[in-house]
C-alpha cells in the first residue's frame, strides 16, 4: 500500500512552528516511502478564515522545500481539498450513519443545552450531552424535520467498555467509553465538525498515516469508533508531544511566539528552520545535526519520535542558521543578505558594500543582524560600552598599543589589507603585546566592537581617516 500523509491546517493566515514541525514529520514520512504528501484546508470554522491564507500556506511549504503532491492548487484524484467545498459529502455520510443507527438527529435548542450545563455545574460535573434526542420516536423526528426545526447530527457513542487506540509512539491506549460524549458530526449550518470531517476526508483521500499532537490522543477513540461504524480501515496513528515555548508554555501566536514567516522575515533560512524543527522531538540514529532535505528523508525513522515535549530555543535555531549561512556560496549569500541590509549606502561603491557584507558572512546568526554588526561603519562617532571600557583599562600595555598603532596607521600611504596587517605586526614588535592585548584594543578603538571579522579587513573598510579620528 502506498503511504499517503496529509497536512491539514486551518486558513488563519500564519503557521506557527509547532504546526510546521508536524508538517515536516508528515512530509518526511511520505517521501521516505516514496509516498504522497497532501495538503488539505480545514476551514469548517468560517469565522477564523483569512483571505489569501491558502496561497500563504502554499508559499510557506514551498519555501521549506516541500513538494505538494495533491492540494487545493494542484488537485488530484480526491476532488476538492478545501473542506467548505465538500459539505454535500459530509452530509451524505452523516445521514448514512443515521440510517445505520450509529448517529441521530438532535433538535435541542441552545436554551435547553444551557440548562443541562447549569445542572452539571451545580453537581460539579463536566458537561456531557445526555443523549435525550437519541430516544425520540421516528414520528417525532419526522414531525420536527417536516416543520424545518434546526438540528445537528450526533454520533451515538457506546457507554460501556473500552475503545483501543494503537499508536506508533505510545503503543496501545485504552479509553473508557463512559467519558465519550455523543459528539456532533454535522452542525446546524451544514458544516461538519473537525473530528467528523477529518475521518471522512482521510478515508476518501486514502490517508494511511495520521500524525498529530499528543494532546488529541484521547480524541482518537472517537475517530476509531467512526471508522468502525462505517466499516472502514483505520490509518496508522503517530501522536507527537507538543513543542513548548521558551517560557515552558504551549506555543501560541497570542503569547508572541514566532511564526514561520516571522522567522523568515528576520532572516532565518527555511532549510535551517526545517533542520532545527525536525530535531525537536526526533533523534536520528547517526551522530549528525545538520541535514539536507534528502538526508532527512533518508534518515527519518518515525519510531524515533520522542514521547517527551520539546522546548523551542531561539539560540539553538540561530546556531543552525549560522551553519547554513556560512555554507552558502558567496554570490548566493550576497543576493540573500541584501534583502535585509537597510543602511544608507548611497555614498558607497558596490565593491565596498560587497566586501563589507562578505566579511560578516561567517559571523551572522540571521539576516537582520547584519544591520547591527555593521552599524559603526556608517557613523562618524562611535560609543564604547562599559565592558569595552573596562577592558581598555585592564592592562597598562593597552595605551601603548593604541598609541603605537596610531603612529603606524599615519605612516601608511597605500591603504590596503597587506599594509594594515604589516602595521599591526609592527605594533606587536614595538610593544611586545600579543593575542587579545594586541588585537582587541585596536578593534575596540577603531570599530567600537570587541569582536568581529578579520581585523585587517575590518580596518580597511572603515578607512584610514576615520580610524585616525577614532584613535
Amino acid at each position: 500500500m502506498k503511504v499517503r500523509t496529509r497536512f491539514a491546517p486551518s486558513p488563519t493566515g500564519f503557521m506557527h512552528i509547532g504546526n510546521l514541525r508536524t508538517a515536516i514529520f508528515e512530509y518526511l514520512l511520505a517521501k521516505k516511502y516514496d509516498g504522497a504528501f497532501l495538503l488539505r484546508i480545514e476551514d469548517t470554522d468560517q469565522e477564523r478564515k483569512v483571505e489569501g491564507a491558502i496561497e500563504f500556506i502554499y508559499r510557506t511549504l514551498e519555501l521549506c522545500g516541500f513538494i505538494i503532491d495533491e492540494g487545493p492548487m494542484n488537485e488530484g484524484k480526491s476532488g476538492q481539498y478545501i473542506q467548505s467545498e465538500r459539505k454535500d459529502i459530509y452530509k451524505k455520510y452523516a445521514l448514512e450513519l443515521v440510517e445505520k443507527g450509529k448517529a441521530y438527529y438532535c433538535f435541542c435548542t441552545e436554551e435547553e443545552l444551557g440548562e443541562m450545563r447549569k445542572k452539571c455545574e451545580l453537581r460539579n460535573k463536566p458537561f456531557m450531552y445526555d443523549g435525550r434526542c437519541s430516544k425520540l420516536s421516528k414520528e417525532k423526528i419526522k414531525e420536527y424535520l417536516d416543520s424545518g426545526k434546526p438540528y445537528v447530527i450526533r454520533q451515538k457513542m457506546p457507554k460501556v467498555g473500552e475503545t483501543i487506540v494503537e499508536d506508533v509512539i505510545y503503543g496501545k491506549i485504552k479509553i473508557d467509553n463512559s467519558i465519550l460524549e455523543d459528539q456532533i458530526l454535522l452542525k446546524s449550518d451544514g458544516f461538519p465538525t473537525y473530528n467528523f470531517a477529518n475521518v471522512v476526508d482521510d478515508h476518501l483521500m486514502g490517508i494511511t498515516h495520521v500524525i498529530r499532537g499528543k494532546e488529541y490522543l484521547d480524541q482518537t477513540a472517537k475517530y476509531n469508533l467512526l471508522y468502525e461504524d462505517f466499516g472502514w480501515e483505520k490509518p496508522t496513528y503517530i501522536h507527537v508531544a507538543m513543542v513548548l515555548g521558551e517560557d515552558g508554555t504551549k506555543l501560541s501566536k497570542r503569547n508572541g511566539d514566532a511564526s514561520f514567516m516571522d522567522l523568515y522575515n528576520q532572516g532565518f533560512l527555511p532549510e535551517a528552520i526545517v533542520n532545527y524543527l525536525v530535531l525537536l522531538g526526533w533523534s536520528p540514529s547517526i551522530n549528525q545535526e545538520v541535514f539536507s532535505m534528502d538526508e532527512l528523508i533518508k534518515n527519518f525513522d518515525e519510531t524515533r519520535i520522542s514521547k517527551s515535549s520539546s522546548q523551542y530555543d531561539v539560540k539553538k535555531l540561530e546556531w543552525f542558521n549560522h551553519q547554513y549561512i556560512k555554507n552558502m556560496e558567496d554570490s548566493k549569500y550576497l543576493k540573500w543578505i541584501k534583502q535585509y541590509f537597510t543602511k544608507d549606502i548611497s555614498n558607497k561603491n558596490q565593491e565596498w558594500i560587497d566586501k563589507l557584507l562578505l566579511i560578516y558572512k561567517d559571523h551572522l546568526n540571521y539576516g537582520l543582524e547584519i544591520n547591527d554588526v555593521t552599524s559603526n561603519f556608517f557613523v562618524d562617532k562611535i560609543e564604547i560600552d562599559k565592558e569595552e571600557l573596562e577592558f581598555l583599562e585592564s592592562d597598562e600595555i593597552i595605551p601603548k598599543v593604541i598609541a603605537a598603532f596610531k603612529e603606524e596607521v599615519a605612516k601608511i600611504n597605500d591603504w590596503n589589507v597587506e599594509n594594515i596587517t604589516l602595521a599591526i605586526n609592527n605594533v606587536k614588535e614595538k610593544t611586545g603585546a600579543k593575542g587579545k592585548l594586541l588585537y582587541m584594543p585596536i578593534r575596540i578603538k577603531a570599530s567600537g566592537f570587541m569582536h568581529g571579522p578579520e581585523l585587517a579587513d575590518t580596518l580597511y573598510l572603515i578607512g584610514k581617516d576615520t580610524i585616525l579620528g577614532r584613535l
